[in-house]
């Protein structure tokens, strides 16, 4: 069962019944929902968890969904690395990655559409949809494959071939819309509201949010069951981040670990960076922005819970930092050459921030860090496919290997032999 027993206004505090529904009807405020924690905190433990399965589901109690209705294709619970390499690159003393690519469809996004499409199945719906900027549309044409439902995706016409291909592969009516998400999430508002579809980041979208969470509870059960000083987080509608505080926080209200003293800062690309742009000007009142990024996943103008992230930075004594195209291939390569990890553009974003946050001292030294890399960099191959290293082209001979190597070391090879 699930000990989620209402849905609450974020801003006047209303409760709702747990329906498909996002928006207060009285202050139009986002939806979010509410648990009996006591009743969480009575039967649940470190050792409960610990013995449950090696996915997100071992956090069963703390879901929106009841576990009957899952569909379970092997999302979360996925390596935090201690990333020494990348720690004295960056100049921090401990500093751990919290690799998401390994998950199913190789984003963080299988976690919130595992618990999405348990609660849409558990209200019935036969069909499953969505507003992406990929790696959602990946992952809920795959959950929805595997549940056997009928899906419905729509994305930006200007998406990287992985992540139309990553869709496409599990045979979704998959809609390319002529503009920005922004344009993508209007219609399908639309959509939603004369469609009997379960609409992710929509209709269901409160549901949706809460496997973010997980990310949270993860990094505080690897790390021993306990909170890390900082946690540097990419942002796009800033739910993912926020959310990872939510779950620390919810962890210390049922007793699993002391009371998180956690700094959250967020990570944008400057070519799309409402909420870190909000946050130098020192307002909690971003303006939207037209996106103009090669990070395409985090290509969100108007963020849904921009307002939130920054409410959080605030909270926590966190910052935000954004950074060029430039530097996030940059942040790419320097993660895969030194912890070996192949991010996509979202993940050279938050490296490349992290790395401006040390420099700037907004992250110190001695603070224990946890990076969130939440997707795989076969997505976004087009990013980074003319800045690495071609390789030597030479006949199966020894003789003319060796004279390769010889050229190599005395002179750079061209890009593209």
């Amino acid at each position: 069962m699930s000990y989620s027993y209402a849905l609450r206004c974020r801003e006047c505090a209303r409760e709702y019944p747990l329906d498909p529904i996002f928006s207060c009807e009285f202050c139009f405020g986002p939806l979010e929902v509410a648990y009996d924690y006591e009743a969480i905190a009575a039967n649940t433990t470190r050792e409960s968890i610990e013995a449950g399965p090696p996915t997100l589901w071992r956090y069963a109690n703390l879901l929106p969904c009841d576990v009957d209705y899952k569909v379970d294709i092997g999302t979360g619970f996925t390596p935090l690395i201690k990333a020494d390499c990348l720690a004295e690159a960056v100049g921090l003393d401990t500093l751990w990655v919290k690799n998401d690519t390994v998950n199913p469809t190789w984003s963080f996004k299988d976690r919130v559409v595992s618990v999405a499409i348990a609660r849409a199945r558990q209200f019935g719906f036969e069909a499953m949809a969505c507003a992406s900027t990929g790696n959602l549309a990946n992952s809920v044409a795959a959950h929805s494959a595997a549940a056997g439902m009928d899906c419905f995706v729509f994305i930006p016409d200007d998406l990287e071939q992985g992540k139309v291909v990553g869709s496409g592969i599990y045979d979704p009516t998959l809609v390319m819309i002529e503009g920005s998400y922004d344009d993508v999430n209007r219609l399908c508002t639309e959509i939603a509201a004369n469609r009997p579809w379960a609409f992710v980041n929509i209709n269901v979208r409160p549901y949706y949010a809460e496997g973010s969470r997980t990310i949270g509870f993860e990094i505080a059960e690897q790390l021993g069951w306990r909170a890390p000083d900082h946690i540097v987080s990419p942002m796009a509608s800033g739910s993912l981040y926020t959310k990872i505080w939510k779950g620390l926080q919810e962890f210390h209200k049922i007793g699993l670990i002391e009371e998180p003293t956690t700094r959250m800062s967020g990570a944008q690309a400057e070519g799309c960076s409402p909420i870190a742009t909000a946050y130098e000007a020192g307002t909690l009142n971003f303006v939207p922005q037209k996106p103009n990024t090669i990070a395409r996943s985090l290509a969100i103008g108007n963020p849904a819970d921009g307002y939130y992230a920054l409410k959080t930075m605030e909270e926590t004594g966190g910052a935000a930092a954004m950074v060029t195209d430039v530097e996030i291939v940059e942040g790419i390569k320097l993660l895969a050459k030194t912890e070996g990890i192949f991010a996509e553009t979202a993940g050279g974003v938050t490296v490349a921030a992290l790395r401006k946050l040390v420099a700037s001292g907004k992250i110190s030294r001695d603070e224990e860090t946890v990076v969130v890399i939440t997707g795989g960099g076969l997505k976004t191959i087009e990013a980074v496919a003319d800045k690495v290293s071609a390789p030597l082209r030479i006949p199966a001979r020894l003789e003319k290997f060796d004279a390769a190597l010889a050229a190599r070391d005395v002179a750079p090879v061209a890009v593209g032999v």
